[in-house]
């Protein structure tokens, strides 16, 4: 039975490998502490948190999330550990709430591997609060126990640290919280929240039979008072407004599975409004899945290692158990005990992989040209859109246990942050071995692949492209780009070239600001300002720039996409080292891709390290060029 629990009530715990689950609302930094007999947290390596998410016995994750799963294996913590406390903050410096009193309160289970819920704690009664000690899981007797704790903490993450004893409490909340914004520009968002109504229908969802029970399903619907009408119908008072829109369509039903099987899956199968949108939301749905079966498998070898290791221990604690037959033989029962083991959650999870598999082969063709690759067959029926799309696709993932399966990463439009192409060898372990001009090339024919797909998604006249090459370095990569006619303008060369193209756009930035702020409409605009949406490609960044131009950058980052303007940086981060910190800011505002396969992404829900893959063109195809002459032709015929 699970127990709610209240501020200072405790709960045993009936087995020793959980899950800590949190839910905030808000993007929040979760970790945990060690302590011994006392409670003290005797050093760093005793703190599980962004920068170190692993410890013996307990994982947190990398990076700040409205949703949290914590692993704890009580058996596995070191011997002088005997509380383990669970923290939770706000990380500060971003635009989310400063203090607990502006969100909802923080909820937090303890659940088995199975999802069965141990014990659960809402934590209220937060003010101004921007840490807080959810949780205490402590031995007892040899016993171990939860605690609800709720005890805040006005002065944030440094402050807690501190109460609980830990030497360099401070210095540990700064790396901590750097930790945090790094994990910003590594992390991919998750997709904004949606009703009930819009939540994903999977039939037969992968993990049914996984070690954990697979995902956490979808929030219930509110439930809704219902009478019965004369025909024996229900009457819906959950919206009692009357509805002036056509209900969503249905999603598309599968054929019958045979007995034993799992559903046959269909393209569409998430609720939506539209093809896409179902689409959009079954291609989330699919990178979840992977994530969180995933995330079971690994925990399962994990503990099938631990349970091996402690069996090996207490087996061959004595020494003259240690040689001869009783110690082969000790070691061969517990190697076979973990293979079984790891065969259990193998078999299940290879089940899960092959209906993702399975779900992918129907769901790929069937994309959008906005969601498709470049060799999908989509391509070459293409045709300038009326309307635009909800999202865009910009490369793959994958993970390496089935390096073969590759979600879609998509997001969403108009894009909220910029993004940028790393052209430097020092950050991607395949780029190491690469020549830096191959790097450099392959790293702008992946802008120019992501800016014509761009205006290929958009309708004519709402999207514009401006291109900013200082040395002219890259003006054969950007040939399809000009050659097509879909630039406004020649790219931009020199110290004057990226002066003028700054300027103009920063002045665009101010007074598209400055409309909103007022109120006003498109009519208070100078006549002739261009209202599409701008996408600015900086090639070889910091070379042309000076202090003024990199201010205005960071501006265009930072306030540019509110109003449509967004930034495509093509740059090694080293090449600015020079900058020093003044730089910091801008690369953690911009979501880093790369121009070869590299494993640097992590996923919002249990924080994978994901392997990512541009969009590139297939070598030798001319889609690219059909694609912007199209693009080029309607521009050309758009009314003036």
């Amino acid at each position: 039975m699970t127990a709610e629990l209240v501020r200072g009530q405790n709960h045993p715990l009936p087995r020793t490998r959980l899950e800590i689950r949190v839910s905030a609302g808000t993007p929040i930094v979760a970790g945990a502490t060690l302590g011994d007999e006392s409670g003290t947290v005797r050093g760093t390596e005793w703190v599980a948190h962004p920068g170190t998410p692993t410890l013996p016995g307990l994982e947190v994750s990398r990076q700040a999330a409205a949703d949290h799963r914590l692993a704890v294996d009580l058996e596995a913590l070191p011997q002088d550990v005997h509380r383990v406390n669970v923290l939770l903050a706000l990380p500060p410096g971003t635009a989310g709430p400063a203090r607990f009193a502006a969100v909802a309160a923080p909820f937090v289970a303890v659940t088995g591997l199975d999802g069965t819920e141990v014990a659960s704690y809402t934590i209220t009664g937060l003010d101004a609060e921007s840490a807080v000690v959810a949780l205490e899981l402590y031995r007892r007797n040899g016993a171990w126990k939860v605690r609800a704790i709720g005890q805040g903490y006005a002065g944030g993450l440094a402050d807690m640290l501190v109460d609980q004893g830990l030497p360099q409490a401070r210095e540990l909340a700064a790396v901590i919280l750097d930790a945090v914004a790094l994990g910003a520009s590594r992390s991919v968002a998750a997709p904004p929240p949606r009703t009930s109504d819009e939540a994903r229908v999977r039939t037969g969802a992968p993990g049914t039979g996984g070690s954990d029970g697979g995902p956490a399903a979808a929030a219930p619907a509110p439930e809704a008072v219902q009478q019965p009408l004369t025909d024996g119908g229900p009457i819906d008072y959950a919206h009692p407004r009357r509805k002036t829109t056509a209900p969503p369509p249905p999603p598309p039903t599968a054929p019958p599975a045979a007995p034993g099987e799992p559903p046959v899956p269909v393209a569409g199968d998430a609720t939506g409004w539209s093809m896409e949108e179902r689409l959009y939301n079954q291609v989330w749905g699919m990178f979840e899945d992977l994530a969180r079966t995933t995330a079971s498998y690994r925990s399962a070898v994990d503990f099938a290692d631990s349970r091996m290791e402690q069996e090996l221990d207490r087996a061959l604690a004595d020494p003259r158990s240690r040689i001869g037959s009783t110690g082969d033989r000790a070691r061969e029962e517990a190697s076979a005990r973990r293979e079984q083991l790891v065969d259990r959650a193998r078999e299940a999870f290879d089940r899960d992989l092959a209906q993702l598999t399975a779900e992918s082969e129907v769901v790929e063709p069937a994309l959008p040209p906005a969601y498709a690759r470049w060799d999908n067959p989509v391509w070459h029926g293409y045709r300038v859109p009326m309307e635009i799309p909800m999202a865009l696709r910009v490369g793959d993932l994958r993970l390496p246990e089935r390096p073969e399966l590759r979600i879609p990463m998509l997001v969403r439009l108009p894009l909220e942050r910029g993004l940028w192409i790393d052209s430097g060898r020092s950050g991607s372990e395949a780029a190491a071995f690469m020549d830096a001009e191959q790097v450099k090339r392959l790293a702008v024919e992946t802008a120019v692949a992501l800016a014509a797909r761009m205006l290929a998604v958009y309708p004519a006249h709402e999207f514009a492209v401006h291109v900013v090459d200082p040395a002219g370095a890259a003006a054969g990569a950007f040939a399809p780009l000009t050659h097509a006619g879909v630039l406004g303008e020649p790219p931009a060369a020199g110290a004057q070239g990226v002066a003028a193209v700054l300027a103009r756009l920063t002045e665009r930035v101010d007074l598209l600001q400055m409309a909103a702020r007022a109120g006003a409409g498109a009519d208070a605009l100078p006549p002739g300002m261009d209202t599409a949406e701008q996408l600015l490609i900086v090639n070889d960044f910091p070379h042309g720039f000076d202090d003024r131009a990199v201010n205005q950058l960071r501006y265009l980052a930072d306030e540019g996409p509110s109003v449509g303007v967004h930034l495509l940086m093509v740059a090694d981060r080293e090449d600015a080292s020079a900058y020093g910190p003044v730089l910091q800011p801008l690369w953690r505002s911009l979501l880093r891709l790369t121009p070869v396969p590299d494993d640097h992404l992590a996923d919002p829900w249990v924080g994978h390290a994901w392997t990512y893959e541009p969009p590139l063109v297939p070598a030798g195809s001319a889609i690219l060029g059909q694609v912007l002459g199209q693009v080029a032709d309607a521009r050309r015929a758009w009314p003036r």
